[in-house]
């Protein structure tokens, strides 16, 4: 069997200022998403199914209110499998590198997602995350801090999500994403079947302040909850096949 298509390896730097974001994050806070989310969606709900044979299972667990989703992360993708089968706006924490001049930042921009800056302990990011959570709105955030490059769940989460769902008291989603690594393989002409499931919402007791250690206690509660939910996808998936 050949294997799958090497990814680049991915950065983690963005040499850039924090004030060069700074027109990003007043967009979102602002405004919610505009038409450019439901364009999107609408493409990705017609193609999706077709490219990647996409299915996506328990919708319903995702409720009103504010919410944090927590998936897996393994392709560049995963924003949009996570976010087209959900009537809900949501609104990714994703990294900087993406919020270049072209138009992936342009459809990032109106399609509600926001900056972040990796490994800089990005404050910004988090107020505007805490903005979007106290509206009432719908918050992605991948909680292993960077793509899997074999489709497995990380082994490590980073504790930012952790001080979200802590200091925010927003009900948490974990979400499973299976087979999204192998969506570059259409370049060999093999187009893999992606399947997303969401999990059970929990939440945390809300804390004014939280600690680092209560952070990452938290982020690794996630993380297991993900980890869980997309072992039995694979189960799941393998009784089928």
């Amino acid at each position: 069997m050949s294997a799958d298509v090497e990814l680049r390896p991915p950065v983690r730097d963005d040499p850039r200022p924090a004030e060069h974001f700074t027109r990003f994050h007043e967009r979102v806070r602002a405004r919610p998403p505009d038409g450019v989310y439901e364009l999107c969606r609408a493409l990705t709900v017609l193609t999706a199914p077709v490219l990647w044979r996409i299915r996506a299972y328990d919708s319903e667990n995702v409720p009103n209110g504010p919410v944090i989703l927590a998936p897996n992360h393994a392709s560049f993708l995963d924003h949009f499998f996570c976010a087209a089968f959900l009537r809900r706006h949501v609104q990714f924490m994703a990294k900087s590198q993406l919020f270049q001049p072209g138009p992936l930042s342009w459809v990032l921009t109106h399609g509600g997602a926001f900056p972040v800056r990796l490994g800089r302990g990005d404050e910004e990011a988090f107020i505007t995350a805490f903005g979007v959570l106290e509206r009432g709105g719908l918050v992605a955030m991948y909680c292993e801090g960077g793509r899997s490059r074999t489709g497995c769940v990380g082994e490590r989460a980073r504790p930012g999500i952790g001080r979200l769902a802590l200091e925010s008291g927003a009900a948490v989603v974990p979400v499973a994403i299976l087979g999204s690594h192998q969506v570059r393989n259409w370049k060999r002409g093999r187009f893999p079947r992606v399947r997303v499931r969401y999990g059970r919402p929990f939440r945390f007791e809300r804390l004014a302040s939280s600690t680092r250690a209560q952070q990452q206690e938290a982020a690794d509660l996630i993380l297991a909850r993900i980890r869980a939910l997309h072992a039995e996808l694979e189960r799941a998936y393998a009784r089928r096949s």
